[in-house]
Parts: structure tokens; sequence; C-alpha cells
């Protein structure tokens, strides 16, 4: 199943990829990741379709918490190895491009000279190895890598930032599935934004997908294959 979701609208996209837990792991959730992503979804759509003017931090945080309140009768929201999800959301007003990245999907704002900026959360990149004990032990606390889960203060270590209307063309939204064309392939940002934008999402999965089969085994670190969304907009220049 896949585990992305990504949802847009007149003035907004949210992209998110859930986490999977290991086998064997007891999540202390009955409902799957991806109902958690969709609840997480369902949640963060309707402020930005109402319009809302408070941070995106605080719409995430409203989020985790709703979604939190639905199912804690029926499972342990205290457990670490709860489903979670990384977020990515960016929201566009007549003068801003405003963005919020929780863990590792990236947004690329590509300006009108072309040059791309990469908006990332690499902290869960930095953690000494994958294994059950240091996940578990590292995930939303201080020091550590934050996701979408159970804890509504994840919300604010996310990677928020606003850039002007008018120095960004072209918005890119990425779960680490489509990213790895550049962060583990080696192509540039500059070319993986050109891709999307002249050959569309599923000409750079297709590639990426080309580099998951032909990757030399322990030539990189995680999943070979991986869900895979990308999501391009662009933007009409102001006045």
């Amino acid at each position: 199943m896949n585990e992305d979701l990504a949802v847009c609208g007149p003035d907004f996209v949210v992209v998110l990829d859930g986490a999977t837990a290991p086998l064997g792991v007891d999540s202390g959730c009955v409902h799957s990741v991806a109902r958690l992503v969709e609840k997480l979804g369902a949640q963060l759509v309707l402020p930005l379709l109402g319009r809302s003017k408070a941070p995106l931090a605080d719409l995430l945080a409203d989020a985790i918490t709703a979604v939190g309140a639905e199912h804690a009768g029926t499972c342990d929201l205290a457990n670490p190895d709860s489903p979670s999800s990384t977020v990515a959301m960016v929201r566009v007003t007549p003068g801003h491009v405003e963005h919020l990245v929780l863990a590792d999907s990236p947004i690329l704002l590509r300006a009108p000279d072309q040059q791309v900026t990469v908006i990332a959360d690499n902290r869960i990149d930095l953690i000494p190895e994958y294994t059950v004990e240091v996940v578990r032990r590292l995930r939303n606390q201080p020091g550590g890598f934050w996701v979408a889960s159970t804890a509504p203060k994840a919300a604010y270590e996310a990677v928020t930032g606003t850039a002007e209307r008018a120095e960004v063309e072209v918005v890119a939204v990425l779960t680490d599935g489509a990213s790895r064309y550049s962060d583990r392939y080696g192509h540039s940002w500059e070319e993986l934004v050109s891709v999307l934008d002249t050959a569309g999402p599923q000409a750079l999965i297709d590639r990426v997908r080309l580099h998951d089969t032909e990757a030399v085994d322990g030539s990189f670190r995680g999943k070979r294959h991986d869900d895979a969304t990308a999501v391009i907009c662009r933007l009409a220049m102001p006045g």
C-alpha cells in the first residue's frame, strides 16, 4: 500500500509520507500508517481551504491533536513506536510563499533566475544507525529527529519560513522516495526541478526507479525502493 499522500488546493500543497514500523514492532495502535496519513491530511486541509491565517506550525499541531483525540480510546498514544508521518506544506499568499518541512520530505523553490532553494529537514539522516532501539530513543526528542505522530509539540520543531512571492516561480514538494534522485543519486536539484517542469512527476519517478534497480548493494542507506510522490506548482507572477 502506498503510504504517501498529496493534497492540493487553490493556494496550498500538503505532502505526507507515512513511516512503516519494522515487522514485529508493536505500535500500540490498531490503525494502519495509511490511516494516520489520511486523517492527518484531512485535518490539515480543512483550515487551509478555509483560508486560515494561522501559522502552518499551529495548523499542524492542531491536526496532530485532533487525530490523536480520534483514537485515544483505542490506542496507546504514549507508545514511542506509534504510527508517524513526514509533513511538507506550502501556502501561497499574494505577497509570500510560506513553507513547513518536518522530517525528510523536502520543498524546492525555484526563482525566476532558475536558482533552486532547498528547504529540508535532515535530522533523521544524522542519527547514528537505523536500529529499532536508536530510532525509538531519538524520535521526537531533543537532539534527535521529529515527525508527526502523537505529540503536537513536534509541529514547532519543523523547518519553517517565508519567501517573497516575486522570488518564487516554481514550487516542488517531494517525499524522500522522489527526492533521492538528487540526495541519493547525485543529480542536481536544478535538474530535478527541470525534469518535473518539462516532463512531469511520472518521468522523475521513472528515473528514480531505474536508479533504485541499478544501485549496488551497500551503496545507499535505507530501503532500496520506497513510495515516491512529487508535486510541482507553477506560480503566476504577482501583479
